[in-house]
């Protein structure tokens, strides 16, 4: 049985289809494993009594002779997806111990093909982070070294997957809030393009950003997952009317021919030579493959960042306008009338980086200054999204690093927020232009932390994406390397 908690979703797929393990097991076993390694701080909510439900509902499925890649296979959830059953929380003290009504629809997705829920996964505060140090109920541990931060804002779902808690979680990237926390706990992690996921459900951050994707052990389990989770939602006015696919269609693709853009900009000043080392490796081992290495040019990707900056904290102070005290979440209790209310019951709900970004997305959409901020943010945004249509005219993929660094310890950068911000130089422009963008693990970097290979493809090409990495993965085996004493 110890076994089984390193198999991935294919496998897992597998035995339950052969009878060779049930839901109830898989679900047990899992369950044991999040109580051994809380002190990772992955999980902030398991109902195991829900969980072994779930499990049962799906033997009988099987019993009933259904069958399906997913049926009784674990997953946990990141903080952001609404669930009746588990504590939505965003990972804030304003929405502390509240109860969804309704399941987010990547949620119910993924429980109609027979998923079985784990728990709620922790995150930085409504996703604004890139270490999960924002959380209001503590830090997650990266499992490969407990004194480095796992990421951000997806710290739980990668840490989970990493120790093997469970074999997938779902997790949400506005600016690399996918890639980055994959990349420094050594697993893969998948953001489809903008859209294909329904954002119903999904606590909002920045609406024109974020976007549901997976932590997985590899790209196959992520192209089976993806079957089942993306779709159009008739209840997301985000949401992209595309036809359904199998993403599983390109994983054994040759790459002979396929062509490989390595932005220049990517490579410069503040990329750290041991991360440089293990993706220069990377690139080596695909033209191993048959792959051909393009030399290509993303001139306004260096402007990212003040980009995302003014658009996302824009998005954000109209979305979080809504945890007033007034309907749900936390109330102040005590106050003089409902302007007072509202202040005291924002103030004590909030912490430092939600408050931080509204007030920095209220002054950029204030009077004088929407223009001078929001409207340039939004031409330059414009500017770098039409840089990567450039680019995919060149070449089939784009390789880079996720960040400029292996994981940094606690407490290095939560000082300066500027710097904790440039964690996201190399994830911002793929999520401005709205492209499928993953992170798949690649060789390691100082003190033994993980170091992660970027792959970018077109909008809607994230089979052919998938298919890339897994070739990859079949010629090496980084993405099957486990921590110590997990």
């Amino acid at each position: 049985m110890a076994d089984l908690a390193h198999a991935g979703v294919a496998e897992l797929g597998r035995l339950l289809e052969q009878r060779q393990v049930s839901a109830v097991e898989l679900a047990q076993l899992m369950l044991s494993r999040i109580e051994k390694h809380r002190d990772l701080n992955a999980f902030l909510d398991v109902r195991p009594e829900v969980t072994l439900a779930q499990a049962k509902a799906a033997d009988e499925r099987r019993a009933r002779g259904e069958t399906g890649a997913l049926l009784g296979v674990p997953i946990a959830h990141k903080d952001i997806f609404v669930t009746r059953d588990w504590a939505s929380t965003a990972s804030s003290k304003i929405l502390g111990g509240y109860m969804s009504p309704f399941d987010a629809t990547v949620v119910d997705n993924l429980a109609r093909a027979g998923m079985v829920c784990l728990g709620k996964l922790n995150c930085d505060e409504f996703a604004m982070g890139s270490s999960n140090e924002n959380s209001a109920y503590g830090n997650v541990l990266n499992p490969w070294d407990k004194g480095a931060v796992p990421g951000g804002s997806s710290g739980g779902s990668s840490a989970a997957v990493a120790a093997r808690l469970a074999p997938v979680a779902t997790a949400t990237d506005t600016g690399g809030s996918i890639r980055e926390p994959a990349a420094f706990s050594g697993i893969t992690g998948t953001k489809p393009t903008y859209g294909r996921p329904s954002r119903w459900g999904m606590i909002a951050f920045a609406s024109s950003l974020d976007t549901a994707g997976l932590m997985t052990r590899s790209a196959e389990d992520c192209a089976l997952v993806f079957n089942e989770m993306l779709g159009f939602d008739a209840k997301d006015s985000t949401s992209l009317d595309a036809p359904r696919e199998d993403f599983t269609r390109h994983l054994n693709d040759p790459l002979d021919g396929l062509k490989i853009g390595v932005p220049r900009e990517f490579f410069g000043e503040g990329l750290q030579p041991d991360v440089e080392r293990a993706v220069r490796a990377a690139l080596a081992e695909y033209e191993k493959l048959g792959a051909r290495l393009v030399d290509i040019s993303l001139p306004n990707a260096e402007l990212g960042i003040p980009v995302y900056y003014v658009v996302a904290p824009a998005e954000c102070s109209s979305n979080l306008a809504r945890f007033d005290g007034v309907r749900y979440g936390h109330r102040a209790a005590r106050y003089d009338d409902l302007i007072d209310m509202m202040k005291r019951s924002r103030s004590e709900g909030f912490g430092p980086e939600p408050k931080r970004r509204i007030l920095i997305g209220t002054y950029v959409l204030s009077h004088g200054y929407y223009d001078a901020y929001f409207i340039k943010a939004m031409q330059v945004r414009r500017l770098i999204a039409d840089d990567f249509a450039r680019a995919f005219r060149q070449c089939d993929v784009i390789a880079s690093p996720v960040t400029t660094s292996v994981a940094f310890g606690f407490g290095e950068k939560t000082t300066d927020p500027v710097a904790m911000y440039l964690a996201d130089l190399y994830t911002v422009p793929g999520s401005l232009a709205g492209v499928p963008s993953m992170s798949v693990p690649c060789g390691f970097g100082g003190k033994g932390r993980p170091v992660g290979l970027q792959l970018m493809a077109d909008h809607l090409q994230e089979a052919r994406l998938l298919g890339v990495a897994h070739r990859y993965q079949q010629a090496t085996d980084w993405h099957r390397r486990l921590p110590e004493g997990f």
